[in-house]
């Protein structure tokens, strides 16, 4: 069964994130038609191409407060959730093309770090919008809107979900740790690796 489809318009949308504006996005919206646009998702963290662009350095000065940034993206064709993931700052995503952003919060994450899949909204983010997700909001890859599948740059500090070394666990959240900077919670039917914190309970929600 697909979920309601909000706007960001909607109030609603103000618990995960909001509306940024003012920066001229056209050049690296450009540049995003040279990037691959798969039958499945790809995820870049870093594009040197897009981070050559005068935005770059606007976003990482106004949006990151002067803190270093990488300029990736996530293309392809998805409709279904899958995972969650949480990083310990914000997220800048634009959109290319129109898509929907599945969202939830940090917060209603159980104590044994399962949660409820039906605790998540979805919400419509339009071509060349530009959105920062709160530290505490959830999210995964894009779902599209059309049968051409989506587009979306990709803002956050530098190094965040590069690969890294197995770390000793200190405690019950260390396992959800997947890649730098990405705290991940799969489900079941969400093809992850074997090594991917499986804890979503509930239907693997479609758009």
């Amino acid at each position: 069964m697909g979920v309601e489809v909000k706007r960001i318009t909607d109030p609603a949308f103000g618990a995960y994130g909001k509306v940024i504006t003012g920066y001229e996005l056209s050049q690296l919206l450009e540049k995003m038609g040279e990037t691959p646009l798969p039958e499945d998702v790809i995820y870049v963290p870093s594009d040197p191409q897009l981070e050559a662009v005068k935005a770059a350095k606007e976003l990482a000065a106004g949006v990151y407060g002067g803190m270093p940034i990488q300029i990736g993206y996530c293309n392809g064709h998805n409709r279904r959730l899958n995972a969650v993931e949480y990083h310990r700052d914000a997220e800048l995503d634009i959109a290319v093309d129109d898509l929907v952003l599945l969202l939830g919060k940090e917060q209603d994450i159980r104590p044994d770090h399962t949660y409820e899949t039906a605790r998540m909204e979805a919400f419509l983010v339009p071509a060349g919008t530009a959105v920062l997700l709160y530290e505490t909001t959830l999210h995964y890859a894009p779902c599209q809107t059309s049968e051409q599948g989506f587009r979306c740059v990709i803002v956050l500090p530098r190094g965040t979900n590069e690969d890294m070394a197995p770390i000793e666990i200190k405690n019950s959240e260390d396992r959800l740790l997947f890649a730098r900077n990405k705290w991940l919670i799969g489900h079941p039917e969400g093809g992850l690796p074997e090594n991917a914190f499986i804890g979503l309970v509930g239907e693997n929600l479609t758009v």
